[in-house]
């Protein structure tokens, strides 16, 4: 895990036009997405015959990511941070657990751009697996440039999980996720692109990344 300094970030929602800064305490967050290879190990099932060891799982839902995060949490020997109902239909955080968790919204954003001002940290070739050059399928996690802060792949090869309700309002429990995927168009891999979908929902170009409170 990389230890990310406390700090201020800027997000904004393009489809409201609206924008607000939120203070991101001191956080650790994994340099890659979890991977093929752990995923099955925490949670005991065998990997596709033509999935890469190494490449970020996918099709994994947001409920799934954080059951997994507890799993993990278990097995660390770790408080784990989310409290479950026993129908799963509501879950908390326990703040001040030691456990795996997803990234906040806000944690991702500032770890992705890590001091940077543009759209990127860097040249989308060199740092991001997307249309143009992912030949179409997901790629091993770690094979381009890290940003400033040691982080791999936080733009394309994978879209990632974040805890936070993207508009209750309008789309109830729907969950955000960022980053851009193998799959998308250049425009889509930025650090403040922002999508989001039912907490079921699953597909091939969404995993997510794991981090802990400090």
């Amino acid at each position: 895990m990389v230890s990310i300094a406390a700090g201020e970030v800027a997000l904004r929602d393009d489809r409201k036009k609206t924008q607000w800064t939120e203070r991101v305490d001191a956080f650790m967050l994994a340099p890659i997405p979890v991977t093929n290879e752990l995923y099955a190990a925490v949670v005991q099932q065998p990997i596709e015959p033509d999935a890469l060891l190494h490449a970020p799982v996918v099709e994994v839902s947001w409920d799934e990511a954080i059951l997994f995060c507890n799993l993990l949490s278990r097995h660390s020997g770790l408080q784990e941070y989310y409290v479950i109902s026993q129908d799963g239909g509501q879950i908390e955080c326990l703040r001040g657990a030691n456990g795996y968790r997803l990234p906040t919204e806000a944690e991702w954003q500032y770890a992705c751009k890590a001091g940077a001002d543009g759209y990127r940290y860097g040249d989308l070739d060199a740092i991001a697996w997307y249309r143009d050059n992912a030949e179409g399928k997901v790629q091993e996690a770690g094979r381009k440039q890290p940003n400033a802060w040691g982080l791999y792949d936080m733009l394309g090869n994978v879209w990632e999980w974040c805890w936070d309700l993207y508009d209750v309002n309008v789309y109830g429990t729907y969950r955000v996720f960022r980053g851009g995927s193998w799959a998308e168009e250049a425009r889509g891999c930025g650090a403040t692109c922002r999508r989001r979908s039912h907490p079921t929902f699953r597909i091939d170009d969404l995993g997510f990344r794991l981090a802990r409170s400090i």
